[in-house]
């Protein structure tokens, strides 16, 4: 997860301090414009998030998309980020204050602050820190429900990594794309009326692009991925870490070029070839390490409070002395703790990247803190480390992380898709 840059500016509403006629036109803006579910977006919600896209864009250098594209645009955004926070309040998940604590030190860190220096920084450019703090909670919450209800879906299975093994792509044959796209979504069950009002939309899209209109205004304007607003930029990949459907689309694009219109059954594409570098995946020298774990999984019936409680009720019992494997026996849920929670070597990217991130950062012989994954909270603790040379497992490996992530993107469009169709949305905007 990257925080960064600083987040722009954010709009902040003193009704208290302004004249008479001002504050009439407060009441007009925080109007209901929505409703999701059981819940409402306010206009003031929608003009919090335009000044703060609107700020974001200048910083790039992207043109401004027209007025009303932006505010459609965003207005789902908020109805999609309002029916996850939902999903992810059922399920149970929280970000307690501790944890955002020390995610807000990290992403001072990562900017070279402090974090009282940070939050001046922030202050300075008018955002309140109490808002950025909802905001960081809020992104971990969604990633952390992405990797919960997708990516550890995720299934790939033998034959598709022998089939990639046997690729051009696994012999190093391969390029890195610095690409850009445009995604125009359809709702699970369109009609053929929606399908046909979307491709038109798709069409005007690359009309303009035809004309030499500016790509990131354009995704701005029309795209429904989350990284619309940022131009549409999926950054650098190996051609093997695309969606099948840009991958079979790159090689035909020269460097700048734009494509026709690519159908989905997420809905409809226009992909762009930014840049086009040589490229080869091989295999190498890899780190494992052999630890073992402590968990204690959320479900239905465990939240992820009381799974926190747990865990940390049993990390008291070993910095008290108990026994990591006699613990591991009584308490874990996960198949190792008949082995007293050993997992065995584990080799790069075995693991879900947050417990990767937290055994990679321990010494040996010591216990971490409780560390949250999309399966629970975890206690663990590494016990050797070695080299190994690439080889076949490694490979294997390898080969299984490139088909993860092509898929992942897809997996993820698609459940998003399915989650927005099954809510209940109300628009109340008069244009609507």
């Amino acid at each position: 997860m990257k925080f960064r840059t600083l987040l722009p500016l954010f709009g902040l509403i003193l009704a208290q301090a302004a004249p008479a006629q001002t504050r009439i036109k407060v009441i007009e803006v925080d109007r209901i414009i929505a409703v999701v579910n059981n819940e409402a977006i306010t206009q003031y919600d929608l003009r919090s998030r335009i000044d703060s896209v609107e700020a974001n864009l200048r910083r790039q250098g992207t043109p401004m998309p027209p007025a009303k594209e932006l505010e459609r645009q965003l207005l789902e955004r908020l109805i999609i980020d309002r029916v996850q926070m939902q999903t992810a309040t059922e399920q149970g998940m929280r970000v307690g204050d501790a944890e955002l604590d020390a995610a807000m030190r990290r992403i001072a860190e990562n900017n070279r602050m402090t974090l009282d220096s940070f939050k001046a920084a922030l202050e300075k450019d008018g955002v309140p820190w109490a808002k950025f703090r909802e905001e960081i909670r809020q992104e971990i919450t969604l990633s952390r429900l992405r990797d919960r209800e997708v990516d550890s879906r995720l299934v790939i299975s033998e034959g598709e990594i022998d089939n990639y093994l046997s690729s051009a792509d696994a012999r190093g044959e391969t390029a890195e794309y610095s690409l850009a796209h445009i995604v125009i979504r359809l709702p699970e069950q369109a009609s053929p009326d929606q399908i046909a009002r979307l491709r038109n939309r798709a069409q005007e899209a690359l009309q303009q692009l035809r004309q030499g209109e500016d790509f990131g205004k354009v995704a701005a304007a029309y795209s429904d991925a989350p990284d619309g607003l940022s131009g549409g930029k999926i950054g650098v990949r190996t051609r093997d870490r695309l969606p099948g459907l840009y991958a079979d689309e790159v090689d035909k694009l020269s460097v700048g070029g734009v494509s026709d219109i690519l159908r989905s059954s997420a809905g409809f594409h226009i992909l762009k070839l930014i840049d086009k570098r040589g490229g080869k995946i091989a295999a190498v020298a890899t780190q494992q390490t052999r630890a073992r774990h402590i968990l204690i999984k959320t479900t239905e019936i465990v939240s992820d409070v009381d799974a926190k409680r747990k865990i940390d009720v049993l990390k008291e019992r070993l910095d008290n002395g108990g026994n990591f494997a006699e613990i591991a026996r009584l308490h874990s849920n996960d198949l190792s703790a008949s082995k007293g929670g050993d997992l065995g070597w584990l080799d790069q990217g075995a693991t879900v990247p947050e417990f990767e991130k937290a055994m990679n950062a321990l010494p040996l012989n010591k216990v971490s803190g409780p560390v949250r994954s999309p399966f629970g909270w975890h206690l663990i603790e590494v016990q050797e480390r070695r080299t190994s040379e690439g080889g076949t497992e490694q490979l294997r490996l390898a080969a299984r992380q490139a088909l993860r992530e092509r898929k992942s993107d897809e997996a993820y469009q698609d459940w998003l898709r399915q989650l927005r169709d099954r809510a209940y949305v109300e628009y109340r905007l008069e244009e609507r």
